[in-house]
């Protein structure tokens, strides 16, 4: 009789999605997690909800830090996709002060095409489309697709790679602006992807990519920030491979504040020498590098990390309940469904959160089944802490929550490690 298979070599065996090289390595297992923006409404309680695998892998060739595609993106992206970037207040104030820089900096006018990939509910093109710059946006989900339409923006229901790509481009011509903002790292086929923008980007035009910072993911603890829609985190190491490999060349980068720190890349055509190729670009390479983020030790060594953060999370939990203390969350992002399902948080800590989206209102989160309420049911219950679940916004929120103050309530963000506010 032969030997059971031991469980890491009966392991189906995966690939990286963008050189190809066998996954072996592992970043950090975050265990089984449902998908993070699938609110569950009150007739769906009692249903059985799928769990997948949370495990990210680093690649020991490009390292490019991923998850397996457990689930398509049609699944992800659906019809009934709950979020809104509109929202964000600092989100959108981001956007416009990004097109007011396009047009001052890099001649962006009534005479460009403009393409936003992931355009959600026209948080961004309106602010073009207000000085009449012809826009189109391209977003898979069709309710926030419908938003963008009442906004005026004309968008396209539909998901980004080469076919629509070649679409676009007959009917439209070439894009002068491609804009991704924290697109590129929700794309299960990245090189697809990055061809269908090779394709669409007319002569001479700038394609802008922002996503979180695979450096600052590390160095900050931002572990909450892998979920099944982000199949992919990323480098400027990284990236400036799979560009190259499309024959794009990125000229210039800027570090920016967005979601834990974030950059914003800008590329263009390899053959395109008019744009040259900006100092800040080798500066960040180097700084990559000596972080770490070209050898394999500085991945193993972060999954330890994250493992102590559980347990100090957990802790502060434990002792603030016992010693009678109410504790709310506040946001439903996917982040904080990450947080809540690997650290096993639910309604035993959290009495409820609230989210701006009256998307949420009514419905529970994923997983740990949390009831999700308007921001108003803070004042009405008074809960001695705010468990902040989107920590990138804690300024915006201390500010729309200020009042917690009058009854002595505090907030806390639980990355990069716990901290305690007020």
């Amino acid at each position: 009789m032969s030997e059971n298979p031991s469980p890491a070599k009966s392991r189906i065996a995966i690939s990286c999605r963008f050189c190809d090289a066998p996954l072996s390595q592992t970043f950090v297992n975050l265990g089984m997690s449902p998908l993070c923006q699938t609110q569950i409404p009150p007739e769906k309680l009692n249903h059985y909800e799928p769990f997948y695998p949370l495990h990210a892998y680093v690649c020991n060739q490009c390292f490019l830090v991923q998850l397996d595609e457990y689930v398509a993106p049609d699944q992800i992206f659906s019809d009934q996709y709950p979020y809104f970037s509109s929202y964000s207040d600092s989100w959108v104030e981001h956007a416009r002060r990004y097109c007011e820089h396009m047009q001052a900096d890099h001649d962006i006018d009534k005479t460009s095409f403009v393409v936003e990939l992931a355009s959600n509910d026209g948080y961004l093109l309106q602010h073009f489309a207000k000085v009449d710059v012809p826009v189109l946006g391209i977003e898979p989900t069709a309710n926030t697709a419908a938003a963008a339409r009442k906004k005026g923006i004309e968008t396209e229901v539909a998901f980004f790679g080469v076919e629509t790509a070649e679409r676009v481009r007959k009917q439209k011509g070439g894009a002068d602006l491609i804009v991704g903002n924290n697109v590129l790292a929700h794309v299960p086929d990245i090189r697809d992807f990055v061809d269908g923008m090779k394709c669409l980007l007319a002569d001479g035009g700038i394609i802008t990519m922002e996503f979180p910072h695979l450096l600052n993911l590390i160095d900050k603890n931002q572990f909450d920030t892998i979920y099944h829609e982000h199949f992919s985190y990323l480098s400027l190491l990284t990236v400036q491979k799979i560009f190259a490999h499309f024959k794009l060349t990125i000229f210039d980068v800027a570090e920016i504040h967005t979601h834990g720190g974030s950059l914003r890349i800008y590329a263009r055509h390899e053959q395109d020498e008019e744009k040259t190729v900006s100092q800040r670009v080798n500066v960040l390479i180097q700084r990559e590098i000596d972080f770490g983020l070209a050898s394999p030790a500085v991945y193993e060594a972060f999954a330890e990390r994250v493992y102590e953060t559980k347990r100090d999370i957990l802790s502060f939990l434990i002792e603030a309940k016992k010693v009678g203390k109410s504790i709310a969350g506040y946001g439903a992002p996917g982040k904080g469904n990450t947080l809540l399902n690997f650290c096993g948080i639910g309604t035993d800590f959290l009495d409820y959160t609230v989210d701006r989206s009256p998307h949420k209102y009514g419905t529970w989160t994923p997983g740990s089944r949390i009831p999700i309420y308007h921001p108003d049911h803070i004042g009405e219950t008074r809960p001695d802490y705010l468990f902040v679940l989107p920590w990138n916004l804690i300024d915006e929120i201390v500010e729309q929550t200020d009042y917690i103050k009058v009854w002595g309530g505090k907030w806390v963000t639980p990355i990069p490690s716990l901290e305690v506010h007020g």
